[in-house]
């Protein structure tokens, strides 16, 4: 019998633990009674950031971007399609580094696009640069 993976909600923040035979089924929140996966990037902020990071047992793949970024703008939409691909194995998550500057010196974000994965609080995974969806899905399953 598997123990199941921790998974934080995107709405609440509540942490639900999910058999890890039933995540593909998704679930919802023990604390909020809405979905633990709704196929499409979570926005996270200085207040989420480390919950979402730290407590989730499935790997988070987090977009630092900015506004005014035109190659951020021509990757929103696929990284979009990505999380709709990548759930429940994966959550996907943006950061505006304007609104955010200080999550964006933490993880010493030199150019963006940056794409991070994130395992159980640690970074595993970094790319720099705008991806198509074919590679964005390859790159992202290689850390799964």
């Amino acid at each position: 019998m598997s123990e199941g993976k921790h998974v934080v909600c995107p709405h609440c923040g509540g942490i639900n633990r999910v058999p890890e035979d039933k995540l593909a089924a998704g679930g919802k929140c023990g604390k909020c009674s809405k979905p633990l996966f709704v196929a499409k990037p979570l926005e996270l902020t200085q207040a989420n950031f480390d919950r979402h990071i730290t407590r989730s047992d499935i790997p988070v793949l987090v977009d630092f971007w900015a506004p005014w970024c035109g190659p951020c703008k021509m990757m929103a939409p696929v990284f979009a399609q990505a999380a709709q691909q990548l759930e429940p194995r994966m959550r996907l998550a943006k950061v505006n580094t304007e609104a955010e500057q200080n999550l964006a010196v933490q993880f010493g974000i030199r150019s963006i696009p940056s794409l991070v994965v994130f395992r159980q609080g640690r970074e595993i995974a970094r790319m720099a640069g705008a991806m198509d969806l074919q590679n964005l899905l390859a790159w992202a399953r290689k850390s799964l």
